[in-house]
């Protein structure tokens, strides 16, 4: 394949640079092809990083498996790795740099911005890191290119004892805060997080660092069990239809304070309202594809008084306080990691975190 040179607009690069590499390019519903690519050519305000770790999120999954987006495209970006190449005007970085990087990273300066609402923010809905086609992250690849806006504010520098794993939920944990932060989580109110998997056991994680009493409900026990270990009081199974009792039991009839959903299936909507106290809060995390319609008794909102918020993606203005959650280990994130999988071995990846079994949590692209 014949590629302009990678570093063609570059003055600083580690060693040489390959013209192509491997990708994991989204082809077609519910499956990601790994083909030879041409590696991101950078320019004078860009930067290059040669991935090490790439995570595997619930938004690339809907992406791939219910077609949201259109192919072709290079997903991920739940990225660690190391910078090899930087243009001529970038003076924050350098090749060896241990980094990961953002995807979205808004202007700071629009009406949306201004009122804390970065995700709104035209800039932030521009991906600004890509392997190629139209950019949408890009970290099931080697090599992905950060465009000016992200090489000058969305890349964080890891220290040395911080792995590219460990590394990879810094985004993540960012979304996460942010939503604890929205549901407005305090010290001794009763909190219920809705889904023990990846995006729960992390709503746990974080939701704790503010002292509530913490429960979860998972149909699966194993999760239960894994949620009780991270620090929830109890976790039930709502298969059995006894949820909402179980928490207004411990509430002396309420409900809880808050209720964090990380299931994206629209009747637990319906009992997380019923679960939450008059007045209390309901944050829907895993509510974010366009297709899907919800439907809730109008009564708990005009006549109990509950919130339903939403909360989505990361924020520029805790990228700093989250980034120190796993750079100072004060989460213990690599508990939730089961599963790593190699770039040529992407699609098996996707499909056991599409379709989880009771042994896996968080699925990793790692590279040797």
């Amino acid at each position: 394949m014949s590629t302009p040179s990678t570093v063609a607009k570059s003055t600083n690069t580690l060693g040489p640079v390959p013209k192509t590499m491997r990708a994991g390019v989204f082809r077609e519903k519910g499956i990601v092809r790994l083909e030879e690519v041409p590696v991101p050519e950078i320019g004078d305000s860009e930067v290059l990083i040669k991935i090490a770790a790439c995570g595997v999120c619930g938004t690339d999954i809907k992406k791939i498996f219910h077609r949201y987006v259109e192919p072709p495209q290079i997903l991920g970006h739940e990225l660690a790795g190391s910078v090899v190449a930087t243009g001529r005007g970038v003076t924050q970085w350098k090749p060896g740099d241990r980094v990961m990087s953002f995807h979205h990273i808004p202007c700071g300066k629009c009406f949306y911005c201004e009122r804390r609402l970065f995700s709104q923010c035209k800039q932030y809905k521009t991906t600004g890191l890509t392997a190629g086609f139209t950019p949408n992250g890009g970290g099931f690849a080697e090599y992905v290119k950060a465009m000016p806006w992200v090489a000058e504010r969305g890349i964080v520098a890891l220290p040395d004892n911080v792995s590219f794993e460990e590394a990879t939920f810094i985004e993540p944990i960012n979304t996460i805060l942010k939503a604890v932060q929205k549901a407005r989580v305090a010290a001794g109110e009763t909190v219920l997080v809705i889904g023990c998997g990846p995006i729960g056991l992390q709503l746990l994680m974080v939701a704790r660092l503010a002292g509530p009493r913490l429960y979860t409900s998972d149909p699966i026990a194993v999760r239960r069990a894994k949620s009780i270990s991270l620090g929830a009081m109890e976790s039930f199974d709502p298969s059995g239809g006894k949820l909402v009792e179980e928490i207004k039991a411990r509430t002396e009839g309420r409900g809880a304070d808050a209720v964090l959903v990380a299931v994206a299936h629209p009747s637990v909507v319906v009992e997380a309202l019923a679960a939450a106290r008059p007045g209390g809060r309901v944050l829907l995390f895993a509510a974010n594809d366009p297709v899907t319609k919800i439907e809730f008794p109008a009564a708990a909102v005009g006549i109990d008084e509950k919130e339903i918020l939403g909360s989505y993606s990361a924020a520029v203005d805790i990228q700093e306080a989250a980034a120190e959650l796993v750079l100072r280990k004060k989460l213990p994130v690599m508990d939730l990691v089961t599963h790593r999988f190699p770039l040529d071995r992407i699609q098996q990846a996707l499909e056991l975190a599409a379709s989880p079994t009771e042994e896996s949590l968080k699925v990793l692209i790692t590279h040797a």
